[in-house]
């Protein structure tokens, strides 16, 4: 080694190689998980807990694969700390009992709540965001989106999802379905 380079810290140790095969051999696994080797069981907290083939997770959280096509079949269970790891995949939640369901369900409603825009009262913008004044299926709201990127998403020709700048998700279900005056006001933005 030349004079005054230090050996990078843990070189010239062994790699275990059969440690990184168990490793990336759980990594590529796929789990279904089912009603026979999974129970999903609620937490204190109001979370989930799950125990599957024995082992036990404390507290997973529940994601769709597919969020706009598939909503109730092949869903990613995964542990929630920093490094989150996919524990396996409900194929349809149909091939639980009701209460399952219902726990997740719960999950997935939390995650994906999503407005639906039911009327564009008004949008301003100013210094690349845009300022949205709507009324909701719950209610009056404001919000902003910061513009150009993938702050609006064309699910079809005629719906849309609007992200705002905190992340959260609104909906218009059918473009067609506002007024022309309200269509006029999303023109830049469509």
């Amino acid at each position: 080694m030349a004079r005054g380079m230090r050996r990078p810290e843990g070189a010239g140790e062994e790699f275990d190689l059969a440690q990184m095969d168990r490793e990336m051999e759980e990594m590529l696994r796929t789990r279904y998980l089912t009603k026979e080797n999974a129970s999903f069981q609620r937490t204190g907290g109001g979370f989930l807990s799950l125990t599957v083939d024995g082992e036990s997770y404390p507290r997973i959280s529940v994601a769709r694969m597919f969020p706009f096509r598939e909503k109730e079949r092949y869903l990613s269970i995964r542990t929630v700390n920093e490094r989150s790891k996919e524990i396996g995949i409900v194929n349809d939640m149909a091939d639980f009992d009701e209460e399952t369901r219902k726990m997740l369900r719960e999950q997935l409603n939390l995650r994906y709540f999503t407005p639906i825009i039911t009327k564009v009262v008004s949008i301003r913008d100013e210094f690349g965001y845009s300022y949205w004044d709507v009324v909701t299926d719950h209610g009056a709201c404001r919000f902003t989106v910061r513009m150009g990127g993938n702050s609006v998403i064309h699910l079809s020709d005629t719906r849309i999802l609007v992200m705002d700048i905190d992340e959260n998700r609104f909906e218009i279900p059918n473009l067609e379905k506002l007024t022309s005056a309200e269509r006029k006001k999303l023109d830049l933005f469509i």
